[in-house]
């Protein structure tokens, strides 16, 4: 295996940014320091000239869409556009065809991913309201979490008899993470919409049908059955500012029982994007308004919010061109998500520092994973070289989803990721990808 020496960055980690060197040797950050040394003439010597090095993004929520959905996505596309975005580890969702709502399936996903995974990989195994005792025997030391969609779900994945609901809250030995809209709200908003318009909505209306107040109920239902029963849960892609008022900045994240997430798309898009964009910015939960955008970014520099996250769904363009109500929500965003966030940094709206603590750190806290999101001595060697200084445009040449489009195509970032590291492998540098599969599955520490 080869040992790499990364000499000259200047390094993110813990709220601090430091220039100095980095040794990777077996798959491991062996030693940091102001000066290394090549220790023998096989050490490959990568000039960091300035750039940032910071350790690599851990997305907990992407739909790499297999088994069943493959002509969308698979886990091989999905992980190699993610290690071109810096993400070097991630965590699947269930609500594939078939869903993972059993330890047979679930165990199939991981044996997919050991065969065909760039990054780092872990799924949740999904909830429904006949499979508690199957819950019950998910290890927590080696699955991310347990998935329940409170609205908007697939298949039978919507959790809605409040009984079992509560029998979940209280005996899952794993993160609850929710999907939060509330199914009723969003069922009568639709109907009386199609009563004016017919199926062919206007699709600036999305975020009056899954509204402010769909998000609201469900979250706040959700968090209240959670200090109710001392569960741990995760609420995913909050979208509305009113969401904020269920969550606390009082304690460190280690000591939280109830966290949220922010996705990129609800920091990036408001409903003006919807004449431009139509139904390509079609999310659940929707873009919402230019307030609720401004609110969840102030709220991540609060710490009200504790990830970062894609919720990467991608569907064909022939899928999202259909009319509003055949139009499926969701898009791909992987490898776009850390030069979007760099973004902010650009602004002056977020540090780099609060960046690597949101997508790198936090989410590695939040999960218990074990020896990874940090740049520490003994920890494992996924890491990210980013160059803030070299602007380039998203463009149909440059897209590596299997989708093959972008919600930001057009745009120009001024960030690019120039190397990424999984388990110590260069897997990608510069728009090229290396030989070989190193991602593996992540353990946790629990």
């Amino acid at each position: 295996m080869k040992e790499y020496l990364i000499k000259n960055v200047k390094i993110i980690n813990e709220n601090e940014l430091f220039e100095g060197d980095l040794h990777i040797k077996n798959g491991y950050i062996e030693e940091i320091s102001k000066s290394i040394s090549a220790k023998n003439s096989s050490t490959k010597i990568i000039e960091g000239d300035g750039k940032y090095l910071m350790p690599g993004v851990i997305d907990d929520q992407v739909h790499f869409r297999e088994p069943g959905l493959t002509h969308k996505e698979t886990i091989l596309t999905g992980s190699k556009a993610a290690v071109a975005g810096g993400i070097t580890s991630y965590f699947e969702m269930p609500n594939t065809n078939p869903q993972t709502t059993t330890i047979k399936k679930l165990e199939e996903k991981f044996a997919m991913a050991k065969d065909n995974s760039f990054a780092n990989y872990s799924f949740m195994f999904g909830g429904t309201n006949d499979n508690l005792e199957e819950i019950k025997k998910v290890n927590p030391k080696t699955t991310a979490a347990l998935k329940l969609f409170l609205g908007s779900s697939t298949g039978n994945m919507l959790v809605d008899d409040e009984k079992v609901l509560e029998e979940i809250f209280k005996h899952s030995p794993l993160v609850i993470a929710t999907h939060c809209e509330d199914e009723n709200t969003i069922k009568n908003n639709l109907e009386t919409h199609i009563k004016t318009y017919g199926e062919d909505i206007p699709i600036h209306l999305h975020p009056k049908i899954r509204s402010e107040e769909a998000c609201y109920l469900s979250s706040s239902r959700a968090v209240a059955l959670a200090q109710k029963t001392d569960a741990r849960l995760h609420v995913f892609h909050l979208s509305t500012a009113k969401e904020l008022s269920l969550f606390s900045n009082t304690v460190p994240l280690k000591d939280k029982k109830i966290t949220a997430e922010v996705c990129i798309h609800h920091l990036w898009f408001d409903e003006r994007d919807y004449e431009k964009k139509g139904t390509h910015i079609k999310w659940n939960p929707a873009v919402k308004t230019e307030h609720d955008k401004t609110e969840l970014l102030k709220a991540l520099n609060n710490n009200l919010l504790d990830v970062v996250a894609t919720d990467h769904a991608p569907h064909t363009l022939e899928e999202k061109n259909n009319n509003y109500t055949k139009a499926p929500s969701g898009g791909p965003l992987v490898q776009h998500a850390l030069p979007a966030m760099l973004e902010f940094y650009h602004q002056g709206k977020l540090s780099l520092e609060k960046i690597v603590e949101k997508m790198c750190h936090n989410p590695a806290i939040l999960f218990d994973v074990e020896k990874r999101g940090f740049i520490k001595e003994g920890y494992k060697a996924d890491i990210v070289l980013v160059d803030t200084q070299s602007p380039w445009t998203v463009n149909s040449s440059n897209i590596f989803y299997k989708c093959g489009w972008s919600p930001f195509e057009g745009t120009t970032f001024k960030s690019r990721v120039t190397h990424t590291f999984v388990n110590g492998h260069l897997v990608y540098e510069n728009f090229k990808f290396f030989e070989g599969l190193h991602g593996e599955r992540i353990k946790f520490d629990r």
